[in-house]
């Protein structure tokens, strides 16, 4: 492999000069992640600026038969975008323009590398925004990648209902255009939701024809403490059940408000709490919020406090953003492993004291959060990245929420992704037969298996398989 990266270098880095990253000190740089796995540093990075360098670089790959990772922000928890081979990252930065806006038609044009948070700054003169909200400042083409959602998901939907149309390059350098500008498409196979969630391993996103909301009239945004996990979740329940429009709603439970308070200089009482947003008017967001207090008052709520001013709703969400750090911060030096599971949510309530007892069981120090009005939360193990035996504990924590996810119907990552982390989850999730399908779909689409190696399930070359067979 060395033979053919040096040949790729000779043929490459003439074209892409300083963009073309071979020494140790820049390349060091890249080793990025967000989970709890080894930082991996790639073995070449390029920085493509078009759709045309990145078709470029991917033929030749594809001649040599070289190992090809996509890089975003680099924001990723399952390990998305480590190289597990000698390859090439591809890094994304570069091509980070908001290609077109339309307002009339709600939707815009932007190449991969664009971060949620620029682009909303871009749309703020339009009345429009971009409403998917994972947390981190995560690019849009890593956001595809793993069909992320985030905060809001609960009233706009994930990626999966945001992405209208894709522009992706193949492995061997094809450029090919999916979707379309239309709300809704009866034409052929949807090859634009197949790319979205494929975490890189089919193809590279190069251009992507996203949705957009209006920006809502008002905002309300605040705090609901509760005796116990049972009532605020119950409170959830209902809420939802009731067709109530929650924009978010967000569950800490005292571990997480713990963390939080210290972290992020907050002093809300460490009490099991839902962190709500409501979009709309005004009498439709009066009515919404005189409805979730009753809800909540009968299931045992506390402290109801909302609020529409802008300084302090962004003070209680960027808390709740927080919450990955700050569960680092509770123990000097400790690593976060962060975990999601997603259930029904009638389930929710049930799947969340599952997960306390088996944290408790194993003497564990693990905040949860969680965007639950979708019925999905996060364990944020904090640990000693020198105590082994402390992380086969977590990992037998994480086996026991996969089950009991999996046992009331639920799935083993809601927004996480699969990438290295999850992979035997997948088969328990799907079986040995609709994983084999995707086996399928890889090596039609990637016969070399050169694309994201390693990730979300085990798979060899295709002329490796057939001497297997």
């Amino acid at each position: 492999m060395n033979d053919l990266l040096d040949a790729l270098t000779e043929e490459m880095s003439p074209l892409f000069g300083e963009r073309w990253i071979t020494s140790p000190s820049r390349l060091a740089t890249f080793a990025l992640s967000e989970g709890h796995h080894a930082k991996v540093t790639p073995s070449i990075v390029v920085q493509p600026e078009t759709t045309e360098e990145v078709c470029t670089i991917m033929a030749a790959t594809h001649r040599r038969g070289i190992p090809v990772v996509a890089l975003g922000a680099g924001t990723s928890l399952e390990g998305n975008a480590s190289p597990v081979e000698r390859g090439i990252t591809i890094d994304f930065g570069k091509m980070d323009r908001i290609l077109e806006v339309s307002a009339p038609d709600m939707l815009c044009v932007v190449q991969p590398g664009v971060t949620r948070i620029d682009l909303n700054t871009e749309l703020r003169t339009t009345g429009l925004f971009f409403p998917l909200d994972p947390g981190a400042n995560a690019t849009i083409g890593g956001m595809i990648a793993t069909r992320a959602s985030g905060t809001n998901a609960v009233r706009y939907g994930t990626m999966r209902e945001t992405v209208l149309a894709l522009k992706v390059v193949l492995p061997d350098g094809t450029l090919i255009k999916t979707g379309s500008r239309a709300r809704k498409s009866a034409a052929g196979y949807d090859l634009t939701h197949l790319f979205t969630g494929s975490e890189g391993t089919l193809g590279l996103v190069v251009e992507a024809t996203l949705r957009l909301h209006g920006i809502p009239e008002k905002i309300l945004a605040g705090s609901f403490t509760f005796d116990t996990i049972e009532g605020a979740v119950s409170t959830v329940i209902n809420t939802i059940q009731l067709g109530v429009g929650v924009a978010r709603m967000e569950l800490l439970d005292p571990a997480a408000i713990r963390a939080c308070n210290a972290f992020s200089h907050l002093d809300l009482p460490e009490l099991p709490t839902l962190f709500i947003e409501l979009h709309g008017g005004e009498a439709i967001i009066e009515d919404q919020r005189m409805t979730i207090e009753a809800i909540g008052k009968d299931n045992g709520g506390r402290d109801f406090q909302m609020s529409s001013d802008a300084d302090e709703r962004n003070r209680l969400f960027r808390a709740r953003h927080d919450a990955l750090p700050a569960a680092r911060a509770t123990r000097p030096g400790a690593v976060v492993w962060s975990t999601d599971v997603c259930v029904p949510i009638s389930h929710l309530s049930d799947a969340i004291a599952s997960a306390h007892a088996a944290i408790a069981d194993a003497g564990l120090t693990a905040p949860i959060v969680g965007h639950v009005g979708d019925g999905n939360f996060h364990v944020l193990f904090a640990l000693d990245p020198d105590d082994q035996e402390e992380r086969q504990r977590a990992e037998r924590v994480n086996e026991a929420l996969v089950d009991h996810a999996l046992s009331v119907g639920g799935t083993c990552t809601g927004e996480h992704g699969i990438g290295l982390g999850k992979r035997e989850a997948l088969l328990r999730e799907h079986g040995e037969g609709a994983v084999d399908l995707m086996r399928t779909l890889k090596r039609a689409i990637d016969p070399d298996a050169r694309l994201n190696p390693g990730k979300i399930f085990a798979i060899a070359p295709q002329a490796d398989a057939a001497k297997h067979d």
